[in-house]
């Protein structure tokens, strides 16, 4: 049986280990293994895109980061309950033009029993700014 520790129900110190768990995940900027974390028919929402199921996770991931160069992401805790939790998070980025932007937003996240994050909502803006702005 296929697990990702910690478990839910959640304590405020596991919520923030999977926080960490998944910023050190996406920072490796590698679709298979990220898509390791999630039930094989995980629901997401990523803006206004619709992703469904591990194969679709790493096609996703493969396209985000063929886009966004210099990718460096920070996730915080926002707040969790049993099997839920919500974080605030910030990235970086640069275009394949140079631009340099600022991604803000919020993800809704809910796990199955084994720690498999089974819905990933993602509400996310960006901010175009100046390379000596970046601070990530």
């Amino acid at each position: 049986m296929e697990q990702k520790h910690p478990l839910p129900p959640f304590t405020l110190e596991t919520a923030k280990q999977k926080i960490q768990m998944a910023e050190d995940a996406w920072n490796s900027q590698n679709p298979e293994k990220i898509a390791l974390a999630y039930t094989i028919d995980s629901e997401w929402r990523n803006r206004g895109t619709f992703v469904n199921g591990r194969e679709e996770i790493i096609g996703f991931l493969a396209r985000k980061w063929h886009n966004e160069l210099n990718y460096k992401l920070k996730k915080d805790y926002w707040s969790h309950s049993e099997n839920r939790i919500a974080v605030r998070f910030e990235y970086e980025y640069q275009n394949k033009e140079g631009k340099w932007f600022r991604a803000y937003g919020n993800e809704n996240w809910e796990f199955d029993e084994n720690g498999l994050m089974k819905k990933r909502y993602a509400s996310i803006n960006d901010l175009e700014i100046e390379e000596h702005d970046t601070y990530l």
